[in-house]
Protein backbone atom coordinates (compact mmCIF):
# COMPACT_ATOMS: atom_id res chain seq x y z
CA UNK A 1 0.00 0.00 0.00
CA UNK A 2 1.54 3.35 -1.01
CA UNK A 3 2.12 5.98 1.94
CA UNK A 4 -0.12 8.25 -0.34
CA UNK A 5 -3.09 5.62 0.38
CA UNK A 6 -2.55 5.25 3.88
CA UNK A 7 -2.67 9.22 3.86
CA UNK A 8 -6.43 8.84 2.45
CA UNK A 9 -6.74 6.71 4.96
CA UNK A 10 -6.41 8.52 7.89
CA UNK A 11 -7.87 11.29 6.62
CA UNK A 12 -11.07 9.50 5.67
CA UNK A 13 -10.93 7.96 9.24
CA UNK A 14 -11.24 11.79 10.75
CA UNK A 15 -7.85 12.91 10.94
CA UNK A 16 -7.14 16.14 9.07
CA UNK A 17 -4.33 15.93 6.19
CA UNK A 18 -1.72 18.17 8.77
CA UNK A 19 -2.57 15.50 11.24
CA UNK A 20 -2.53 12.88 9.11
CA UNK A 21 1.07 13.83 7.66
CA UNK A 22 2.56 14.54 11.49
CA UNK A 23 1.06 10.90 12.63
CA UNK A 24 3.15 9.33 9.59
CA UNK A 25 6.18 11.24 10.13
CA UNK A 26 6.32 9.97 13.18
CA UNK A 27 5.17 6.52 13.02
CA UNK A 28 7.81 6.03 10.18
CA UNK A 29 10.82 8.44 11.71
CA UNK A 30 10.71 7.44 15.20
CA UNK A 31 10.25 9.82 18.03
CA UNK A 32 11.08 13.74 17.44
CA UNK A 33 10.85 17.05 19.09
CA UNK A 34 8.64 19.52 17.77
CA UNK A 35 11.15 21.19 16.12
CA UNK A 36 12.33 18.31 13.48
CA UNK A 37 8.75 17.89 12.75
CA UNK A 38 8.53 21.63 11.78
CA UNK A 39 12.38 21.60 9.83
CA UNK A 40 11.23 18.02 8.10
CA UNK A 41 7.95 18.86 7.18
CA UNK A 42 6.87 22.31 5.25
CA UNK A 43 4.09 23.00 7.33
CA UNK A 44 3.18 26.03 9.37
CA UNK A 45 4.66 26.01 12.85
CA UNK A 46 1.69 26.73 14.29
CA UNK A 47 -0.18 24.22 12.53
CA UNK A 48 2.32 21.79 13.57
CA UNK A 49 1.72 22.47 17.10
CA UNK A 50 -2.30 22.61 16.95
CA UNK A 51 -1.95 19.14 15.23
CA UNK A 52 0.32 17.29 18.01
CA UNK A 53 -1.98 18.54 20.47
CA UNK A 54 -5.02 17.06 18.69
CA UNK A 55 -3.07 13.73 18.25
CA UNK A 56 -2.24 13.48 21.85
CA UNK A 57 -5.91 14.12 22.30
CA UNK A 58 -7.23 11.51 20.48
CA UNK A 59 -4.37 9.07 21.97
CA UNK A 60 -2.42 9.10 18.54
CA UNK A 61 0.75 10.05 19.67
CA UNK A 62 2.77 10.39 22.75
CA UNK A 63 4.73 13.23 24.37
CA UNK A 64 7.26 12.47 27.17
CA UNK A 65 7.98 14.24 30.18
CA UNK A 66 10.99 16.31 29.25
CA UNK A 67 11.76 19.85 27.93
CA UNK A 68 11.24 20.15 25.16
CA UNK A 69 8.96 17.41 24.29
CA UNK A 70 9.68 14.21 22.12
CA UNK A 71 7.03 12.98 20.52
CA UNK A 72 6.14 9.07 19.33
CA UNK A 73 3.87 7.60 17.13
CA UNK A 74 0.90 4.80 18.31
CA UNK A 75 1.32 1.80 16.69
CA UNK A 76 -0.62 1.89 13.30
CA UNK A 77 -2.87 -1.00 14.07
CA UNK A 78 -3.78 1.00 17.39
CA UNK A 79 -4.54 3.79 15.82
CA UNK A 80 -6.70 2.69 12.95
CA UNK A 81 -8.41 0.48 15.56
CA UNK A 82 -9.19 3.96 17.96
CA UNK A 83 -10.15 5.50 14.48
CA UNK A 84 -12.72 2.68 13.20
CA UNK A 85 -14.15 2.83 17.01
CA UNK A 86 -14.65 6.87 17.06
CA UNK A 87 -16.74 5.99 13.68
CA UNK A 88 -18.73 3.25 14.42
CA UNK A 89 -20.02 5.59 17.80
CA UNK A 90 -20.51 8.23 15.54
CA UNK A 91 -22.47 6.30 13.40
CA UNK A 92 -24.18 4.50 15.91
CA UNK A 93 -24.87 7.75 17.66
CA UNK A 94 -26.50 9.09 14.45
CA UNK A 95 -28.43 6.22 14.04
CA UNK A 96 -30.41 6.45 17.54
CA UNK A 97 -31.17 9.92 16.39
CA UNK A 98 -32.43 9.34 12.98
CA UNK A 99 -36.11 8.80 14.21
CA UNK A 100 -36.04 12.02 16.10
CA UNK A 101 -34.19 14.05 12.27
CA UNK A 102 -36.89 12.61 10.32
CA UNK A 103 -39.50 13.80 13.20
CA UNK A 104 -37.92 17.47 12.60
CA UNK A 105 -37.53 16.93 9.17
CA UNK A 106 -41.17 16.42 8.18
CA UNK A 107 -42.53 18.98 10.68
CA UNK A 108 -40.17 21.80 9.01
CA UNK A 109 -41.52 20.05 5.70
CA UNK A 110 -45.51 20.28 6.80
CA UNK A 111 -44.47 23.81 8.46
CA UNK A 112 -43.73 24.90 5.01
CA UNK A 113 -46.33 24.09 3.06
CA UNK A 114 -48.66 25.57 5.19
CA UNK A 115 -47.16 28.64 4.66
CA UNK A 116 -47.52 27.97 0.58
Amino acid sequence: MSLERILKALVSLGLSQTDAQIYIYLAAEGPAKARNIINDLTINKRQIYRSLKRLQNKGITIANDERPFEFSAVPFEEVLDLLMEIKKEQAQTLQESKKEFLSSWRKILEENSEKS
